[in-house]
């Protein structure tokens, strides 16, 4: 696995997405309400899986927007914990604009949306203190098979581009696994990281390697002529 893995978001075509949903995505059939079942269905599959499909999700809620009477909640709360597993990209937030006053006031959604301002704002030990305290949040997101490890797998992607190193104390805070199990060394060492001495290396990459500042001014003839002419008026 080499450090660029990490980086890589989560993509808005997944790499085996079905024929008939793709037909219905690039056709007029998207916003025919007798397919919205098909799609369900098909983040039925995503749920049970690590794939992820944005545009077949915003597919199912832009149906919900014109067909009211479709709405399903269950449904909506399931596509908002998917696109939780995609921060840093903006999908929650997509996800958000295509639903109605009622949904959005609705607590499901309020719920999720703090886990998401937490996850966003890098204030990961907060976000697992929020999602262990009360069992609704396990609730909200028991559809999504291998949900916690996805949002590590978002963790560790923030801070493969933030960091160089970091003690392992504190990522495995941040990850929230005890330092002290084996799953821990197991989750940071399928990820290409290497503990030494209580010390987590992160591979250098694009995003945390650090670069140098170059400085250009671009200065007009016109500018220069008239800084040389009130040089020698002084």
């Amino acid at each position: 696995m080499n450090s660029e893995s990490l980086l890589k978001p989560s993509p808005l075509i997944p790499t085996s997405r079905p024929e008939i949903i793709q037909s219905l995505i690039d056709g007029v059939d998207r916003y025919n309400p007798d397919n919205v079942s098909i799609l369900e269905e098909y983040l039925g599959t995503q749920l049970q899986t690590e794939d992820y499909d944005l545009m077949a999700n915003l597919a199912i809620l832009k149906l919900y927007q014109f067909n009211p009477h479709l709405v399903n909640e269950q449904v909506i709360n399931n596509i908002l914990v998917k696109s939780l597993t995609a921060i840093p990209n903006p999908d929650f937030n997509l996800c958000l604009y295509l639903l109605h006053e009622n949904a959005l006031a609705d607590e499901s959604v309020a719920k999720l949306v703090e886990l998401q301002q937490l996850l966003e704002q890098c204030k990961y030990q907060e976000f697992w203190k929020l999602y262990e305290s009360d069992d609704s949040y396990k609730e909200l997101t028991s559809d999504a098979i291998g949900f916690e490890d996805a949002i590590r797998k978002v963790i560790l992607t923030s801070i493969s581009m933030t960091y160089q190193s970091i003690s392992a104390e504190l990522l495995s805070n941040y990850l929230n696994l005890n330092i002290n199990e084996e799953e821990f060394e197991s989750f940071i060492q399928t990820r290409n990281l290497v503990n030494k001495d209580g010390i987590i290396l992160v591979p250098t990459n694009y995003d945390n390697e650090a670069k140098p500042t170059v400085i250009r001014e671009n200065i007009k003839f016109e500018q220069l002529t008239k800084v040389i002419g009130y040089s020698n008026e002084l």
